[in-house]
């Protein structure tokens, strides 16, 4: 029962030492390039912001358009190909009960993804990261959990006005932001953003960028983070890290 009684020590004192290496050394940065169409950018983002408190990392969040991605790199989206897209919806809902993300497929799939498109919400939340950066996480929450838990439209000015009062913006606040969507320092913003990850390599999303040796390195996916996490010199804990597992 002694031995019992002392063995959780060592561990403490492990992870003591590792939270004050964390204080003293610089944070690795983290880019996260993603668009809220890209069920598989929600399960990555969700992981990265996670282990943003784990991690000794500066986990910047960086939105795209996704259609600019598709269309510059020539590829084609999984729904479009018969067999991935058979494969891709039955993929991500098991990714999704794994990440433990409450993700579910909309009904009209193709209508959502393919002709909706993502380009005004997108647009929003750039909008947001130019003048408020701190609702950037919430207001891209809401509006993945409106079009992949809820099956919700994103693309109406009123319904994007909606998540982001659920993400804490006030009444004004959303409406300046809706307006700043059309104008060009937005969609200059949101552009140079995604012409930034495409001269990375990127042809889909979620990517990830980081800086090893001060060479870039891009992921793609959201099942490259156990890999991104080697790369940085940090711990793999899964895709729910808990406190017993620190």
């Amino acid at each position: 029962m002694a031995l019992l009684a002392r063995a959780p020590r060592p561990l403490l004192f492990g992870w003591a030492t590792a939270s004050r290496t964390m204080a003293t050394s610089p944070k690795k940065a983290v880019d996260f390039f993603y668009d809220v169409l890209s069920p598989y950018s929600w399960l990555g983002f969700e992981i990265l912001c996670r282990y943003r408190n784990i991690w000794n990392i500066d986990l910047r969040l960086r939105p795209v358009f996704l259609g600019g991605i598709m269309k510059e790199s020539g590829n084609k989206a999984p729904a479009l190909l018969p067999r991935r897209g058979v494969y891709m919806n039955n993929d991500i809902m098991r990714m999704a009960k794994f990440c433990q993300v409450p993700l579910q497929l909309p009904k009209d799939f193709m209508g959502t993804v393919i002709e909706k498109g993502s380009l005004s919400a997108m647009r929003f939340i750039t909008a947001v990261d130019l003048t408020q950066p701190q609702f950037v996480e919430a207001v891209s929450r809401e509006l993945w959990m409106r079009i992949w838990s809820r099956d919700e439209d994103i693309t109406q000015p009123e319904n994007i006005l909606t998540a982001a009062g659920k993400a804490g913006l006030s009444s004004d606040q959303c409406k300046k932001l809706l307006e700043m969507g059309s104008s060009p320092e937005v969609k200059n913003r949101l552009k140079a953003t995604t012409d930034e990850v495409l001269k990375y390599g990127a042809f889909g999303l979620p990517c990830s960028v980081i800086h090893v040796n001060d060479k870039p390195q891009l992921l793609f996916g959201s099942d490259r983070l156990e890999l991104l996490g080697n790369l940085l010199g940090e711990k793999w804990l899964g895709p729910v890290p808990t406190a017993s597992k620190l």
